[in-house]
C-alpha cells in the first residue's frame, strides 16, 4: 500500500494558530469557563467597602430609623426631604456685619434644625431626644470665623422660629421667650438647648388645648365667653398646676388633662349661678392667663 504523505502547513495556517493562542481568556473566568469566585467577591467586599467609608451606608441607615421613628403617611416625600436637608452642611454664621450668604447659611442651618426637631412629638422621649441632639450638632458646627458651639443668639432665634411657626400669640409666648433665652454670646450646652426646645413645644400644644376649652365655652355669636365660666375654668386649671408636683415640661400637660369633669361642673355651676352681671372674656385674654399658669412652672435658665 502507498504511503499518502502528510501535509506541511502553510506559513499562513501557522500565523492563524500563533494569533490564535495569544488571544487571553476572558477576564473573571477560568481556564474551564467557570467564573472566578475569588475575584466575584473581592469585587463585593471593595464596593461594600467603599459604601462604608464615604457614610453611604449609615446615613441610610439614619433615614430608615428616621422613618421608623416619624412612621410619616408618604415616605417617599419624607425620604426626600430628608436629603434635602441632610445637604445643609455650611457652618452658621450670622448677625450684624456679617456678609449676606452668611446670614442665608444661618437660615438654612436653623430650617434644617427646626425639621429635625419635628419629627418626632415631645411625647416619645427616645426619639425626641435623638433629634435635639442632632439639631444641636447642626447649630453649634464650627466655621471659618466661628468657633465649634453653640451661642445665645442663635439658640434664641431657634425658640422665636418654634414660637412663631406654631403660630402662638406674641403676648402669649414673649414671657416664655424671656425665661428660657440666653445672652446672645453665651455658650449654650445641650441641656439647656433641649429643655428650652422642649418647653416651647409643650407650651404651644398648652395653647391649642385652652383655645380649643374656650371654644366651648365661648358664645358664637359674641366670640366671647362669660368672665365668670372663664375664671372658675382658669382657677380649675390652675389648681391642678399647683397640685401636680412638675418636674418637667411635659408633665403640665398631664396636670391639665386630670382635670376632673365632676370638679370643673361644679366650678362652672357655681360661676352660672351667680347673680352679679358678668363682663365677657375675649379668647386672647383667657390664653394669655392659662399660659401664665404654665409659665409661672417653668424654672428660668441660669
Amino acid at each position: 500500500m502507498a504511503v499518502l504523505p502528510v501535509p506541511v502547513p502553510s506559513a499562513k495556517m501557522a500565523a492563524v494558530e500563533k494569533r490564535r493562542q495569544a488571544v487571553p481568556p476572558p477576564a473573571g473566568f477560568t481556564d474551564s469557563g467557570r467564573q472566578s469566585v475569588s475575584r466575584a467577591a473581592g469585587a463585593a467586599e471593595s464596593e461594600e467597602d467603599f459604601l462604608r467609608q464615604v457614610g453611604v451606608t449609615e446615613m441610610l441607615r439614619a433615614a430608615l430609623l428616621k422613618v421608623l421613628e416619624a412612621r410619616p403617611e408618604e415616605p417617599i416625600a419624607f425620604l426626600a426631604h430628608y436629603f434635602e436637608n441632610m445637604g445643609l452642611r455650611s457652618p452658621v454664621n450670622g448677625g450684624a456685619g456679617e456678609p449676606p450668604g452668611q446670614l442665608l447659611l444661618q437660615q438654612q442651618r436653623l430650617g434644617r434644625a427646626l425639621w429635625h426637631l419635628r419629627l418626632a412629638h415631645h411625647s416619645q422621649r427616645a426619639a425626641f431626644n435623638n433629634n435635639v441632639s442632632v439639631a444641636y450638632e447642626c447649630l453649634s458646627a464650627g466655621g471659618r470665623r466661628k468657633r465649634p458651639g453653640l451661642d445665645g443668639r442663635t439658640y434664641s432665634e431657634l425658640l422665636r422660629r418654634i414660637c412663631r411657626d406654631g403660630q402662638a400669640p406674641e403676648e402669649v409666648v414673649a414671657p416664655l421667650l424671656r425665661k428660657v433665652q440666653c445672652r446672645d454670646h453665651e455658650a449654650v450646652p445641650l441641656s439647656v438647648f433641649r429643655a428650652g426646645t422642649l418647653t416651647c413645644f409643650v407650651l404651644l400644644e398648652f395653647v391649642a388645648r385652652a383655645g380649643a376649652l374656650f371654644q366651648l365655652l365661648e358664645d358664637p355669636a359674641a366670640a366671647v365667653a362669660d368672665r365668670r365660666v372663664g375664671q372658675a375654668v382658669l382657677d380649675t386649671l390652675e389648681g391642678a398646676l399647683q397640685a401636680s408636683d412638675a418636674a418637667a415640661p411635659a408633665r403640665f400637660l398631664e396636670a391639665g388633662s386630670r382635670l376632673g369633669p365632676d370638679s370643673l361642673a361644679l366650678a362652672l355651676d357655681r360661676a352660672v349661678g351667680g347673680r352679679r352681671p358678668s363682663a365677657p372674656m375675649t379668647r386672647e385674654e383667657f390664653l394669655e392667663r392659662a399660659a401664665a399658669l404654665f409659665i409661672a412652672k417653668v424654672k428660668p435658665v441660669g
